[in-house]
């Protein structure tokens, strides 16, 4: 039997259970949302779509994500949070059940746009996480549950390149459904009674909340320096990751979708690495974190930029950025939500719509930047916006300081 607690009491601490068991499920959440990458040509075929048409699937998908930043996470400071966590589960895994099914066009491209919608669950997830933690181990769960989600993305494209080689890309998509039934069952049993927000901070409608998400990104400083921070190095990330395929499926490489994917394991490494970042800050080292990181992830440019003299240079580049890019995300959310601990959805839903900007820019520069000039411009270009990134970061620290 689950524990009853009052809603109004101060956040106890988190068990390491719980804490894995919502690493994994965001994993498995925002995987849904890249595992159509590998899948393009395959869907293609399948549907009989051309394929200057065919990235549709993946702008369906973030369009839907990008909603759900605004119109789902939010709830999480107004209604029951296990409530909204298992009914996304349930309900994408209905959603996830129709793409596979979808026969038609539209069918796909609506369904896919509900999937995308529906992952926001991993922001309500490390929305309620944080809520749950106390504030001594805050940053620690916050970087263990972040994990995860960075682990989702890089395994998305292997697991779904392996699962489309033997069973085709419909499989792919019936896997999904299955896993999130079971992360549903789980988290039904594992989630604790208490599920409202520790200090409800909005009773009004949902309208109302609505507009106090855009009255935070006017008011909080914090959340707006470190939401330009977010977009700058997911710009940075999302360069890399979109156009690295390009050089590496063509002449003299010719790698395959699942060798491509395996590249995804230096990131990996890098992603756990950083995963202390979150203790780091709890110490009140965000600041000295964030430095370092911003200073690794633009050199990790230089390795990057030597991908045809030498793979082996590209795995270092991939680990640092990856490193780098999870420290100061980590960070990011540790310090907003230290800093208004009564709106962590609302902060977690405005803070993601940064990432989604800096993700969605960075990844249409980069294909036009490689089509025009190479690889060469591409690493360029990821140097220049993470250094970019360091510039802000220095510039704004003294008023960071003062907060």
């Amino acid at each position: 039997m689950r524990a009853k607690t009052s809603a109004a009491a101060e956040p106890a601490a988190i068990t390491t259970p719980l804490t894995l068991l919502f690493a994994v499920t965001c994993a498995l959440a925002v995987a849904n949302v890249y595992v159509a990458q590998p899948l393009l040509d395959a869907i293609a075929q399948s549907l009989a779509v051309a394929p200057a048409s065919i990235g549709a699937v993946v702008s369906a998908t973030q369009l839907g994500y990008a909603l759900g930043l605004l119109l789902i996470v939010p709830l999480g400071d107004l209604i029951n949070r296990n409530v909204l966590v298992v009914g996304q589960l349930l309900l994408s895994a209905l959603a996830l059940a129709v793409v596979g099914m979808a026969q038609q066009w539209a069918t796909l491209l609506a369904a896919l746009m509900l999937v995308g919608l529906l992952a926001v669950l991993v922001q309500v997830v490390v929305a309620y996480a944080a809520a749950l933690a106390s504030p001594q181990q805050r940053g620690q769960v916050v970087g263990a549950v972040t994990s995860g989600i960075v682990l989702g993305i890089l395994l998305a494209r292997l697991s779904a390149g392996l699962i489309a080689d033997f069973a085709g890309w419909r499989a792919v998509y019936f896997v999904s459904s299955a896993l999130m039934l079971v992360a549903a069952a789980l988290l039904w049993k594992a989630l604790p009674a208490a599920s409202q927000p520790s200090q409800p901070s909005h009773t009004g409608s949902y309208f109302a909340l609505l507009r106090s998400v855009f009255t935070l990104l006017g008011s909080e400083r914090t959340l707006q320096v470190r939401g330009v921070l977010a977009m700058l190095i997911f710009a940075a990330f999302s360069v890399l990751w979109t156009s690295m395929v390009l050089p590496l499926s063509a002449a003299p490489f010719a790698l395959s979708h699942t060798q491509i994917g395996l590249f995804g394991l230096a990131g990996i490494a890098g992603a756990l690495a950083a995963s202390r970042a979150g203790r780091w800050a709890d110490k009140g080292l965000g600041q000295r974190v964030t430095g370092i990181a911003l200073v690794l992830l633009t050199l990790s440019w230089l390795p990057t930029a030597l991908l045809h003299t030498s793979l082996l240079a590209l795995v270092l580049g991939v680990l640092l950025l990856d490193f780098a890019v999870q420290a100061v995300h980590v960070t990011n959310q540790s310090l907003i939500f230290a800093a208004r601990p009564d709106a962590h959805s609302r902060l977690v839903g405005a803070y993601m719509c940064f990432y989604s900007l800096g993700s969605a820019v960075g990844a249409a520069a980069a294909t036009h930047v490689y089509a025009l000039w190479g690889w060469g411009a591409v690493c360029g270009l990821g140097a220049g916006i993470s250094a970019l990134a360091w510039v802000f970061w220095r510039v704004t620290l003294p008023t960071a300081r003062q907060q």
